[in-house]
């Protein structure tokens, strides 16, 4: 009897773990179609908005896109849009800039005589104008963003999604009442492979969440964001004043430098916090199906190689060449982000599970349980998710979007909580504390529990 009990205990072990691998496996393989659509209909969260204003754009209506700044981003949107304007069913409808010569340059390459501005607020008075892609310097995307909104069109900023997080939250409020389309250029939040890994999460084969690892890094020995400064650009040419702006408190008369390579200095961007984080950030929190804002978040900054002595005539950056940033969230969840300007070798983008581990890198996923799961759910890999990180796709995303009125892949719910690490990793780098976050306040605290005015334009020396 001892042995027959034993026997039948065995095989019903042997059932239920047979049954919770038939369960993980099914769940893991159901969602691999979804993850290999061009241009994905329904992330895996969504934002809650007021109705639109603005004209009702049918499925079948051309969408007439205003583009606000056309430095080599800006230009590289415009040649993407006009590529895919077949596909995508848009246009261009007008172009502004600041410099005479690119103002020029981007309306002879849009090719359909697009309307010229100088002003972007006169674009915005442009009815005809469905929506506008900014891609402006750091410190205007709040600015055109929200105008942009409060006139009636939909908008598609670059990342970061703003320069401080007071108007990050002026931004999302926008977005909530204006009920527009908002997207972030992290155009990886359109790449498959991520979403993918999103699905995973969801589906339980993770478990809860521990530890999640990305990087960015390049390596420019002549000082990454050194470009080449253009001789034609004169102060007669360009509107120098409105570039800078009323908010920076740290001036400069006309300075072609800061024109050109205005990534290095901390009153316009936030360096590698600005530029690269956000490419690693916004899927890394994507892919956990659940983003939350962080809860306390430390970052250590250095600058040690002086690489811009490699370039005669440019000043020595504001902003590190390396930064290291971890975050921690409600749930427990630690993300480890770094990203450098003097070294190429990153680290593997990972997400650990109390379960099981994604790793997540080129069109592919694959996932390891965790010992104690081995007997429960096999490995696997996903292998040929595309798309994979492209431009074209995470612009038709936004149009899609705009279209059925769902919320796009960089929508503002995801967009809000990677700005919160982003402004609290440049709040923690350069006043050399942990930040802690209350999201329901909006109020930040140190270690000590004393409360903290987030930096923004002027709290700071350089600002």
């Amino acid at each position: 009897c001892t042995n027959l009990n034993m026997e039948q205990d065995m095989t019903k072990q042997k059932s239920a773990a047979e049954t919770r691998r038939s369960f993980f496996k099914k769940a893991a393989t159901a969602t691999a179609a979804v993850a290999t659509v061009g241009v994905f209909k329904t992330p895996v969260y969504g934002q809650t908005t007021a109705p639109s204003t603005g004209r009702v754009i049918g499925a079948n209506d051309r969408i007439v896109v205003g583009f606000v700044g056309l430095g080599g981003q800006g230009q590289f949107h415009l040649r993407e849009v006009k590529k895919g304007g077949d596909k995508t069913n848009a246009t261009i409808g007008a172009v502004c800039d600041l410099w005479d010569k690119r103002l020029e340059q981007s309306a002879t390459e849009a090719g359909n005589n697009p309307k010229k501005y100088k002003d972007y607020r006169k674009l915005l008075e442009q009815k005809d104008i469905d929506a506008v892609l900014c891609a402006t310097v750091d410190h205007w995307h709040a600015k055109v963003s929200m105008d942009a909104m409060n006139a009636g069109k939909h908008i598609y900023v670059e990342k970061p999604m703003t320069r401080y997080l007071d108007e990050a939250f002026e931004v999302q409020d926008t977005v909530k009442r204006t009920g527009k389309v908002f997207q972030v250029g992290a155009q990886a939040c359109s790449d498959a492979k991520w979403h993918k890994a999103a699905e995973l999460v969801q589906d339980g084969l993770l478990g809860k969440l521990v530890l999640g690892q990305g990087s960015y890094m390049r390596n420019n020995p002549k000082g990454e964001w050194n470009y080449s400064i253009d001789p034609d650009l004169k102060s007669s040419g360009i509107d120098w004043n409105t570039w800078m702006g009323t908010k920076i408190k740290t001036k400069v008369d006309f300075n072609p430098d800061h024109f050109f390579r205005w990534r290095k200095y901390y009153p316009y961007c936030a360096g590698l916090l600005g530029d690269l984080f956000p490419h690693r950030l916004h899927p890394l929190l994507l892919a956990t199906a659940n983003p939350q804002f962080p809860v306390r978040v430390c970052a250590i900054g250095t600058k040690s190689i002086h690489t811009d002595r490699n370039t005669p005539g440019t000043p020595e950056r504001d902003v590190p060449e390396c930064i290291s940033l971890i975050a921690e969230f409600p749930s427990g969840y630690s993300l480890i982000v770094c990203s450098s300007s003097v070294n190429e070798q990153g680290l593997p983008d990972v997400i650990r599970g109390h379960d099981g581990t994604l790793n997540i890198g080129g069109n592919s996923v694959s996932y390891r349980p965790e010992r104690h799961m081995s007997d429960e759910v096999d490995p696997e890999n996903f292998r040929g998710l595309v798309p994979v990180e492209d431009v074209g796709v995470h612009e038709a995303n936004w149009f899609d979007c705009i279209r059925s009125g769902k919320a796009p892949n960089a929508n503002i719910d995801l967009a809000i909580r990677t700005q919160a690490v982003i402004c609290l990793g440049e709040m923690s780098d350069r006043l050399g504390i942990a930040c802690h976050f209350d999201e329901k306040a909006r109020a930040i605290k140190d270690g000590a529990g004393r409360k903290l005015d987030p930096i923004s334009y002027g709290t700071l020396k350089r600002s």
